[in-house]
């Protein structure tokens, strides 16, 4: 037993074999077999390019959620505005404006890191990174939205309501769950 602050370990096992088993329209799905101690195992797993999520608030302390279908669960949930990094050579940070400004109309003058969490550790490789942005006005221009974007709906609410929510078990998107919970923490710790 340590007294070493609880942290994630980073470990890696030889990758004896990796294959792209099938190959997305968003992401692949890799099947990887790995040297592990004196056995062999195989693991299959999204291979992800990563994202981002804005976790916007307004003068009021409201929080910009928006709703969209999202497919595999089939819900029409209330999430953060967010996306891929799937755009070459671009930062966290700046495609965190991006998707603010094509899923919101909006942009932002404070932007700070909130937290930054892997989605499923067994299934897939993707870490996404959540941005805390203040300061929030509309764009210049709005952005022509397609497909699962075009009928987003926009909606600001107050963060103690979406905590309700959440612990109600009335809101399951994983990033807006793990924002608003860490920025009510964060605040009751600050408080």
């Amino acid at each position: 037993m340590t007294d070493a602050p609880l942290s994630d370990e980073p470990a890696s096992f030889e990758v004896t074999d990796s294959t792209v088993v099938y190959e997305g329209a968003v992401w692949d799905v890799r099947r990887d077999t790995i040297a592990y101690h004196d056995d062999t195992m195989v693991r299959e797993y999204i291979d992800h390019t990563g994202a981002v999520a804005v976790y916007a608030e307004d003068s009021e302390g409201r929080v910009l959620v928006i709703q969209q279908y999202r497919h595999p669960v089939r819900v029409r949930d209330w999430e953060l505005p967010a996306g891929l990094l799937d755009m070459e050579g671009e930062d966290r940070l700046t495609a965190a404006k991006r998707e603010l400004a094509e899923e919101a109309d909006l942009e932002a003058d404070e932007w700070e890191p909130l937290v930054t969490y892997n989605t499923s550790s067994g299934g897939s490789d993707e870490f996404l990174q959540i941005y805390r942005a203040r300061g929030v006005r509309p764009t210049a221009t709005a952005f022509d939205r397609e497909a699962e974007e075009a009928d987003i709906v926009k909606r600001w609410v107050p963060r103690a309501e979406l905590v309700d929510a959440i612990l109600d078990g009335r809101l399951h998107n994983s990033g807006l769950v793990v924002a608003v919970l860490a920025v009510d923490a964060a605040e009751r710790r600050a408080g």
